[in-house]
């Protein structure tokens, strides 16, 4: 472990004197790649060097107990936090998804139950933006499509974590476990008679791909611009801003009306587009190992569910884990640590195999 340790403070250490230079940072892309790989080696080094510090110390105190037995207390301490360090490390030095520092385009589609069913996808964007607050993560609203009342036909969210996230702290590290169908048990508002409803609504978590990952040769695209739909105030349903872009090769369609000016709305279609390139190509590449991307439901069917939100026993379940608590009313403000932990908890019990969907 200590030689590989010894190799990745070789690479930080070059790592730092390249974002050090000027002529790097001419290349957004390269700068990018360099920040992202030294941030993930960041925490392993700090851990490193507190290890290497600790075990000296405990060196030099266990060579002065031999003479005065007052420094044996102290020298049991600094064993125990060289023990810990060491623990430490192998956690950081544990295999990792090499996505998990990635930021994220999340993506919730209503599905069946209709209005109720766009109510709940709106209650699952809420939380989602609520989690996201807690982190202290961004989030900007990509694409939404709302209904009547208020909910959401479908909405495109990116999360973006600060500049400095770690590998162990990036966005994906904590959203990839939400994709799948999510089910809901509940009296509707548009329910008359007091009768409980289950509806579903789908959840696509996919990496952000930077430019350099994923390219796109602009004549494997066709452009569409057309109206935009659904309230608006100036400009809207007034002039041809809104997009839709398909990818020839894949048949893959993104389309996006959010904002006012026609290159706008490319950009943030050209965002979704990359992300969605680049989930089919590592779904493709794992196709033989069950990848992460095959675990997350592709249909929004009630019957396959990967978490139920019971609003009369103020229960939540994910049925990967068997996770349950009646604390419905927190998850729905945001505070999904605990049911994230417990997947979190179970991937790692597995090997580094993804979550297993539910059956139904």
């Amino acid at each position: 472990m200590f030689d590989r340790l010894s190799e990745l403070a070789d690479e930080h250490a070059a790592l730092e004197r390249q974002l050090a230079d000027p002529a790097v940072h001419a290349d957004p892309d390269q700068a990018r790649s360099l920040g992202r790989r030294y941030s993930e080696l960041t925490p392993i080094i700090t851990a490193f060097r507190e290890w290497q510090q600790a075990a000296g110390d405990e060196q030099a105190a266990r060579e002065l107990a031999r003479e005065d037995s007052s420094f044996a207390a102290e020298a049991e301490q600094l064993g125990e936090r060289r023990a810990a360090l060491e623990d430490q490390l192998q956690a950081l030095l544990a295999p990792r998804d090499p996505n998990d520092a990635k930021d994220v385009i999340l993506e919730v589609k209503a599905g069946e139950g209709g209005e109720e069913s766009a109510l709940f996808a709106g209650d699952l964007l809420r939380m989602y933006l609520r989690y996201a607050e807690r982190q202290r993560w961004q989030t900007e609203i990509l694409d939404a499509t709302m209904t009547g009342l208020g909910g959401y036909k479908d909405a495109t969210v990116a999360v973006k974590a600060a500049r400095a996230a770690a590998v162990t702290g990036g966005v994906w590290s904590k959203l990839k476990y939400e994709g799948g169908v999510h089910r809901v048990q509940r009296v509707p508002v548009t329910e008359s008679q007091g009768r409980i409803h289950t509806s579903a609504a789908g959840v696509l978590v996919m990496p952000e791909a930077d430019p350099v990952e994923v390219s796109i040769d602009p004549n494997d695209l066709r452009i569409d611009v057309f109206r935009s739909s659904g309230p608006g105030g100036q400009s809207v349903n007034t002039t041809d801003s809104a997009v839709r872009i398909t990818h020839k090769p894949t048949g893959i369609v993104v389309s996006c009306q959010n904002e006012k000016s026609q290159l706008q709305n490319r950009e943030q279609a050209l965002r979704i587009l990359r992300a969605r390139l680049l989930a089919q190509a590592q779904a493709d590449a794992d196709a033989q190992a069950a990848a992460q991307r095959q675990s997350q439901v592709r249909t929004v069917d009630r019957s396959q569910r990967v978490r139920t939100y019971n609003f009369p026993e103020n229960r939540v379940s994910d049925h990967r884990v068997g996770y349950k608590a009646h604390n419905l009313d927190q998850v729905l403000d945001g505070d999904l640590d605990a049911v994230i932990a417990a997947l979190t908890e179970a991937d790692r019990a597995g090997a580094g195999q993804p979550v297993a969907q539910a059956s139904s």
